[in-house]
């Protein structure tokens, strides 16, 4: 898991996709139309949603196996628990066809953490997250967009880029 600032997006040596994926993200105003975005066929893609955040006791735990979530807020701002999976029950096997794993939550996640507009979580394969959570127990009006970007297409880029493994081993 990675949370930081819109404007850090460049500290992370991910290669060129990741690039296009802030380049894009820099584009989307709270203006931008709800629905899904193509960024690079189905290896990059985003879609803008809103809805009114949560209790986290009605929510649910979730992780993909195929794509990294990339997430951040347009209008208000969202809570979210994350957890390793391998440290919950789960409640519904992995769905192939929707990427998508759902899990229990017996207890609150390992960490809490809230989004605002001009910060972004990034949430790996490993990291079971649950969004759309209200922040000071009000549910509120929130615009987002959740970038999904094949996992290999960051790894590969990561791992390949010597400079970035010459930042990665200093």
């Amino acid at each position: 898991m990675i949370i930081d600032k819109l404007e850090n997006w460049n500290y992370y040596h991910f290669g060129p996709a990741w690039k296009q994926i802030f380049e894009f993200l820099d584009t989307l105003t709270p203006q931008s139309p709800e629905g899904k975005y193509t960024i690079l066929a189905d290896d990059i893609f985003a879609i803008v949603m809103s809805y009114e955040t949560r209790a986290p006791e009605i929510s649910i735990f979730e992780s993909h196996q195929k794509y990294v979530d990339i997430q951040t807020v347009l209008i208000g701002s969202e809570g979210f628990e994350c957890s390793f999976k391998d440290d919950l029950l789960i409640d519904v096997p992995y769905d192939a066809s929707n990427d998508i794993q759902l899990y229990q939550r017996i207890v609150p996640g390992q960490t809490r953490v809230d989004v605002y507009p001009g910060t972004f979580i990034m949430l790996y394969p490993h990291d079971a997250h649950m969004a759309a959570l209200m922040i000071d127990k009000k549910s509120t009006y929130i615009k987002k967009v959740v970038v999904k970007i094949k996992t290999e297409l960051l790894l590969h880029s990561f791992f390949t880029d010597n400079t970035a493994l010459m930042d990665f081993n200093r």
